[in-house]
């Protein structure tokens, strides 16, 4: 329970700090998390089919 109240916290914090930035640098910021959230992901998936 105390690990959901401290990530919806963080998460209130994070949109809080986005909202105030200009609309296009949150898109960028956003794409470039998402691309490396994927690539990691792919990355991970690769490793666990060579094992």
């Amino acid at each position: 329970m105390l690990v959901l109240v401290a990530a919806l916290l963080l998460l209130g914090v994070v949109l809080g700090a986005v909202a105030h930035l200009p609309l296009p640098v949150a898109l960028a910021a956003a794409a470039v998390i998402g691309l490396w959230l994927a690539v990691f992901g792919l990355r991970e998936r690769l490793a666990r089919r060579t094992r």
